[in-house]
């Protein structure tokens, strides 16, 4: 469904991507774990082309998406880790913005309104969301048009339990439809209950990539947060006397 294919990415002196070859299975749900800077964001980007790598190419369903345009777009759905709207409009008028956009039914609107629990608020301003009402109807925005695959960076970073809590059985929801996704977390407990497969990333490579078990066995220990200090070599905090 979706390949990085030696996938290099510069910015300048920086290397913030070095050599990525992974694939991600149609109906499969991959995570993406490491420190800050270690190339999540950048990977996820390319995908939906907003960094063009210096090396390599990335495609979903065989098609490149540095030079497929709209036809590679239509296959992804995107929720960016820092999510704005225009200001001053309803839920329901930044779907209908949207769904203009990527060229949607209009029926889908309020069909994805009451999917993500947004129905009785369809016509309030978007300005007075609160964070978990945002991250919803980024969910879907990031919807229309019924994508194959979904990337999501940080999808409950900032968010209180109860709006985490929504938007990761929303997420359960989308991969029970069979929707392929793809999403970057620095929460390990959502990690290990979300995905399929977890890569783990350190100084823009992948050091490791398979199931929790999997990950489990090669750092001879149990657990996420065992998995990630391993091999990322992340230190374990120190007890302050």
């Amino acid at each position: 469904m979706i390949r990085y294919e030696g996938v290099t990415k510069r910015f300048g002196p920086l290397l913030a991507v070095d050599r990525l070859d992974l694939t991600i299975a149609s109906g499969e749900t991959l995570a993406l774990i490491g420190p800050n800077g270690s190339g999540k964001t950048t990977t996820l980007k390319a995908l939906v082309g907003l960094v063009r790598p210096t090396e390599g190419r990335v495609t979903i369903a065989g098609i490149d998406v540095a030079t497929g345009g709209p036809e590679a777009r239509r296959q992804l759905g995107y929720l960016p880790q820092h999510l704005s709207f225009p200001e001053g409009v309803t839920a329901r008028a930044a779907l209908q913005l949207y769904a203009g956009l990527r060229r949607a039914p209009a029926a889908e609107v309020e069909d994805l309104l009451t999917r993500v629990g947004l129905a009785d608020a369809a016509d309030r301003v978007v300005d007075g969301f609160s964070g978990g009402m945002r991250q919803r109807l980024g969910l879907a925005a990031a919807l229309l048009g019924r994508p194959a695959a979904l990337v999501l960076d940080e999808p409950t970073a900032s968010l209180d339990p109860t709006g985490a809590l929504w938007v990761r059985d929303l997420i359960h929801g989308i991969r029970r439809d069979g929707t392929t996704v793809l999403l970057s977390s620095h929460d390990l407990s959502e990690v290990a209950n979300l995905a399929d497969r977890i890569a783990v990333f350190a100084n823009g490579r992948i050091r490791a990539v398979g199931t929790l078990a999997e990950l489990e066995a090669r750092a001879e220990g149990r657990g996420i947060e065992h998995v990630y200090r391993r091999l990322t070599g992340a230190a374990p905090l120190r007890r302050v006397a």
